[in-house]
């Protein structure tokens, strides 16, 4: 997902985007879900299959 498309996200949810990073910023978001922030914090797996922002965050060929 791209800076701009997270960004607005972040907006909706009433988050200033400022100048977080995109780690930061996501995991800002997935506090504000009520989610753990957890974003790129695994190293081989994740065990949360339904998150919106898997696919940006697990390393190329992870499951």
């Amino acid at each position: 997902m791209k800076m701009t498309e997270i960004r607005s996200i972040a907006k909706k949810q009433q988050i200033k985007p400022g100048r977080l990073k995109k780690q930061d910023l996501v995991r800002a978001i997935q506090l504000g879900e009520g989610n753990l922030p957890c974003f790129q914090s695994a190293v081989e797996s994740c065990d949360q299959q339904a998150c919106c922002w898997r696919s940006d965050c697990l390393p190329k060929g992870a499951q």
